[in-house]
């Protein structure tokens, strides 16, 4: 009988990890292909005020977006890599917009709107809204690298993630992603692991050149 009983607590005390990993994994935004190389926040990150203007010129700011989950792409026309996955964002707005999810994709291109307009009629962008930082404020105000960069922001404004270089944001991995943090709401916080271990060979993508 003693033997039966410490048979027992040994075999509770070896299940209780793999129910915490199973709890753990499920809490997690999956992570797949090319969105393995998505970085998750944890806890997220307060962004720097920011702005810059739509298609009819008027100031837009990221506060205009509060209360949605919004994949805010940064971009420019020049960028080859950019405008690979300019589609792809296209259809993931087609997918998902709508009052709780907004793809926000704010170019970089000094010749302003008229520009980005030309570019979205050429390539048939019927989803987007034009959005333009033609001084590139934004991209001194988050320092950033390199071009395509886009965050995952939360209800409250607060980068949730980000991801460099380019993606097919309406694939199953991405709208997989898309979709946690839809579904965890404004606890979209939770705990996140590490994206997805190291990158395999040959899965390094290509970005654009920061502007001076």
């Amino acid at each position: 009988m003693a033997n039966r009983l410490i048979a027992l607590v040994a075999l509770v005390i070896l299940t209780i990890p793999a129910l915490q990993s199973s709890a753990a994994a499920s809490e997690r935004p999956p992570f797949a292909g090319l969105m393995g190389d998505f970085e998750a926040f944890d806890p997220p990150r307060e962004m720097p005020p920011i702005g810059f203007v739509d298609g009819d010129q008027q100031p837009v700011g990221i506060a205009d977006f509060a209360g949605k989950i919004v994949v805010l792409n940064l971009w420019a026309t020049w960028c080859a890599p950019c405008v690979r996955e300019m589609p792809a964002l296209d259809r993931l707005q087609a997918a998902r917009g709508g009052d709780d999810f907004a793809v926000v994709a704010v170019s970089f291109d000094r010749k302003g709107v008229p520009i980005v307009e030309r570019f979205f009629r050429r390539r048939d962008i019927d989803h987007l809204a034009i959005y333009v930082d033609k001084f590139v404020k934004t991209f001194r105000a988050i320092k950033l690298e390199a071009l395509p960069t886009t965050y995952i922001l939360g209800r409250d404004g607060r980068a949730r993630g980000i991801l460099v270089g380019p993606a097919e944001w309406d694939s199953p991995e991405a709208l997989a992603l898309i979709d946690h943090y839809l579904a965890a709401g404004s606890d979209a916080n939770k705990t996140v692991q590490q994206a997805a271990g190291q990158r395999a060979a040959g899965q390094r993508v290509g970005t654009g050149v920061s502007p001076e």
